[in-house]
């Protein structure tokens, strides 16, 4: 598609990839444990989160956690402390874990049963762009019915999909969508 290959920024507007925006509105509906890996009750926390279960354990196991059982039950009973290297992985694999959780609950939420969600999108800012290079791109918003691909690369991480998905819902805006590639926000209520 020409209009995926257009040089953003050269006359100045500022703004994000549309998907990036997408995703960092997900990403506010996660709230993380507040209290740092590096603290002990921050460790704990993470640690009781990724072995509460079984399910939770393997989920961590899968996500990278490669510690033995009698080590992480050392850690949770604090007899020993991880490595930086191991607390890396801890504090990975707890956001991993918590992101495809939080996808779990956070889907049907958006789809509402076919209803879908409504979504603002915010224009480029081009305060910084010469008058005859700015464009007319008011403030819209749509309807999204099919978030089940973009929570799912939301969940994977994987921003190329992301991306992928999030073109194919904005399609809608007609002949106007590649001006909505780029945008300053994302607004919407799960």
């Amino acid at each position: 598609m020409p209009e995926r290959t257009i040089e953003f920024g050269k006359y100045g507007a500022r703004g994000i990839k549309g998907h990036e925006a997408v995703a960092r509105q997900l990403d506010s509906y996660l709230h993380y444990i507040a209290t740092p890996i590096s603290s002990p009750r921050g460790l704990l926390a993470r640690l009781h989160y990724l072995t509460r279960t079984g399910h939770a354990l393997a989920a961590a196991r899968a996500a990278g956690l490669t510690a033995t059982d009698r080590t992480v039950e050392a850690w949770l009973k604090e007899q020993r402390r991880p490595s930086k290297r191991n607390l890396a992985r801890i504090e990975d694999a707890y956001r991993t874990v918590r992101r495809h959780n939080v996808a779990r609950y956070l889907l049907p939420r958006l789809n509402r049963e076919g209803r879908g969600t409504r979504v603002e999108i915010h224009p480029l800012n081009q305060s910084a762009v010469n008058r005859p290079q700015q464009r007319v791109l008011e403030f819209r918003t749509l309807n999204v019915r099919h978030w089940d691909r973009i929570v799912e690369a939301w969940s994977a991480a994987d921003d190329r999909a992301l991306d992928d998905a999030w073109i194919e819902q904005i399609v809608d805006l007609g002949s106007q969508w590649g001006q909505y590639e780029y945008c300053t926000n994302v607004g919407f209520a799960a």
